[in-house]
C-alpha cells in the first residue's frame, strides 16, 4: 500500500500486494516455475539416457574383448562361412587357401608401445577375390626392404577375421599421399585403388607372425570399443546433469533478487522512476 517516506514523499504502492512471496503468483513467475519444473526432469532423463549409452558401450567393449579372447581357442572355419563380417563373426578364426600376390605396408601402427608397420599381403583365392592378410608387424619406419617376401606357391592361412577399417576411426590414419606400396587403412575402399582386382571387404591377421614378424592381435569389432563416441556420451551426461544444477541455481538467484526487491518495496526503498520518456517528448 502507498504511504510516505521519512522525507515526506509519497511511497509508491507495493506491486506485490500483501506478503513478500505473493510475486510467485504473478504470470511471469508462473512461467518461470513451469519452465524449471519441466526442464529439470527433462535434463535428468537426457543425462540418464547418455549415461546408459556409455554403459552399453562399456558392456559391448567387455563382451567384444571376451569374444576375441575366446575365439583364439576355437577351431577355425572356412572364410566363406563367416562373411560378411559382423559383431558376431569379427575376431573369429578362419582359414583361406590361395597364392600370395602384391605386398603393401601399413605405416604408423603401434604394438606393445612401439611404433612400426604392418606387412599386408593379398592372398588370391579360388573365388577370384583377393583377401588382405596381415602377416605380421615390424618396428620402425615402413621400409619395403625390411619386409620378408611372402611364401611362394599355394598356402593355407589361419587367422582372426577383421572388418574393413575406416580412416580416422580407432586410431586408423586418414593420411593421404603415401609412397607407392603403402596404404593408411586396411579396407576394400582403399585397396581397390591400389590393385587391379576385386578385394574382400574384410581382412585377416595371422594367428602366428610369418617369417619372424610379430603377430598382430585381433581388435574388437567396430563401434564396440571405448572410443571417442563413448567418451562423448560420458561428456554429454556431465553436461545434462550440470544444466540441472545451473537451472536450480538461477531459480534461487532470481527468487532471492525478487524477495529483496519486494522487501525494499514494502519499506519504500524502491527509487521512483524518473519520467525520462516524458521529458524527452517535451523537448
Amino acid at each position: 500500500m502507498s504511504g510516505t517516506d521519512p522525507a515526506g514523499r509519497t511511497r509508491p504502492a507495493n506491486p506485490y500486494g500483501k506478503g513478500v512471496y505473493r510475486f510467485l503468483l504473478t504470470p511471469r513467475w508462473w512461467g518461470i516455475n513451469v519452465f524449471v519444473l519441466l526442464s529439470i526432469p527433462f535434463c535428468i532423463f537426457m543425462g540418464s539416457w547418455q549415461l546408459g549409452r556409455f554403459e552399453d558401450r562399456v558392456q559391448d567393449h567387455r563382451t567384444a574383448t571376451e569374444q576375441v579372447s575366446e575365439a583364439r581357442h576355437e577351431a577355425p572355419r572356412p572364410l566363406g562361412e563367416m562373411l560378411p563380417v559382423t559383431k558376431a563373426t569379427s575376431g573369429k578364426q578362419v582359414t583361406a587357401t590361395g597364392r600370395y600376390g602384391k605386398q603393401l605396408l601399413v605405416p604408423g601402427r603401434e604394438l606393445d608401445g612401439k611404433q612400426g608397420f604392418y606387412v599386408l599381403t593379398l592372398l588370391h583365392t579360388d573365388s577370384g577375390e583377393a583377401l588382405p592378410v596381415v602377416r605380421g608387424w615390424l618396428p620402425g619406419a615402413a621400409d619395403a626392404a625390411k619386409a620378408p617376401a611372402p611364401p611362394a606357391g599355394e598356402v593355407t592361412v589361419t587367422g582372426a577375421l577383421q572388418a574393413s577399417e575406416t580412416p580416422g576411426d580407432n586410431g586408423v590414419s586418414a593420411q593421404g599421399g603415401l609412397p607407392a606400396g603403402q596404404t593408411a587403412a586396411i579396407s576394400a575402399a582403399s585397396l581397390v585403388n591400389l590393385v587391379p582386382y576385386d578385394v574382400y571387404d574384410a581382412w585377416v591377421t595371422l594367428a602366428k607372425g610369418d617369417s619372424g614378424m610379430k603377430a598382430v592381435p585381433a581388435s574388437a569389432p567396430p563401434d564396440t570399443g571405448l572410443d571417442l563416441k563413448a567418451f562423448q556420451n560420458l561428456g554429454y551426461t556431465a553436461e545434462w546433469f550440470a544444466f540441472v544444477g545451473f537451472v536450480i541455481f538461477m531459480w534461487f538467484r532470481l527468487l532471492r533478487r525478487e524477495i529483496e526487491f519486494a522487501r525494499d518495496a514494502e519499506l519504500g526503498l524502491v527509487p521512483e522512476e524518473e519520467p525520462v520518456a516524458a521529458d524527452v517528448g517535451a523537448k
